[in-house]
């Protein structure tokens, strides 16, 4: 019977309105038959034709039976969920990235160049210094890196917040769930004519993945924006890449490493600086959105 899941699949999409008719339908029947003077109050006539003639309602003992309740019944259900996320992620695709957005990824860019570009570390380190180094003077450089893990843990934490809507991204995660169900259940029961609808409706929903990641990103960006300036002060402050130190550091005593230098390589080629930095981070961000109750994860139905 599954062409009858189908065809209300169909109605359903054609007008949002025989939803209700056919859940009604579904709701007033008894023993799988139904009345016309069970719904008169509440299916218009031309409903009810339409469900004659697809169908979906056939001649019974005492009046119309459903033809297959429960695919009716899984039909509406599904194509429900599907019709209310679609409408939703429609309007956010309707939005688009603000010209501020667009400068902040392109001033990310440049400040990705001073990595392995001295004149630009030099300058955004120097500047970044006028702020950072007076601390230097009263605490020690571990200490200042973990002031700069809390700072940037709180602003990506409430960057994310601000500018990504999780209920939204759990939609897209919805559909492709539900579109990924259904053509599973098609294959299983062997519905050609369903798995070609299935796949033209997943091609149509590739679109809600480039929305997904435009929602991921574009905190990400800001994100960058703030974090990059301040690696590149600690890249500078060591002096990496054959170029001196900018201030006078004290070493650090690390679990199963003991003292070390700030450039000394710990995992393999990634340094003292880099593993303190993010060991930081992650605690503090952690806390940050326990404290702050900031859900970083999509809500899925």
């Amino acid at each position: 019977m599954a062409r009858i899941e189908d065809r209300v699949r169909d109605l359903v999409e054609e007008d949002g309105e025989m939803r209700d008719a056919v859940e009604t339908v579904l709701d007033r029947a008894e023993d799988g038959e139904v009345a016309w003077t069970d719904v008169k109050g509440d299916l218009e006539s031309g409903q009810w034709g339409r469900l004659i003639e697809q169908e979906i309602l056939v001649e019974g003992k005492s009046g119309f039976a459903l033809a297959d309740p429960e695919g009716t019944r899984e039909a509406v259900s599904a194509d429900g969920d599907l019709t209310s996320s679609s409408v939703d992620i429609d309007d956010v695709e309707g939005t688009s990235w603000s010209k501020w957005d667009k400068l902040a990824g392109l001033s990310t860019l440049g400040f990705f160049v001073g990595y392995s570009y001295g004149p630009v570390r030099n300058i955004v380190g120097g500047a970044v210094d006028i702020v950072l180094g007076p601390m230097l003077d009263v605490l020690p450089f571990y200490a200042v890196v973990m002031l700069i893990a809390v700072a940037t843990g709180l602003y990506s934490t409430v960057l994310r917040g601000m500018l990504m809507d999780m209920e939204k991204m759990g939609m897209y995660q919805d559909r492709m769930k539900d579109i990924q169900n259904r053509r599973k259940e098609a294959k299983e029961r062997g519905d050609d004519d369903a798995m070609q609808k299935i796949q033209d409706e997943q091609m149509e929903a590739m679109g809600d993945q480039l929305g997904m990641f435009k929602e991921q990103f574009r905190p990400m960006v800001w994100i960058m924006f703030l974090t990059i300036p301040a690696f590149l002060w600690m890249y500078w402050t060591i002096g990496l890449r054959g170029a001196g130190s900018n201030h006078e550091l004290q070493s650090i005593v690390l679990p199963l490493v003991g003292e070390a230098t700030w450039t000394q390589g710990v995992l393999g080629p990634i340094q003292v600086w880099i593993v303190w930095y993010f060991l930081c981070s992650m605690a503090f961000t952690q806390i940050i959105q326990k404290a702050l109750d900031i859900e970083m994860t999509p809500s899925t139905s």
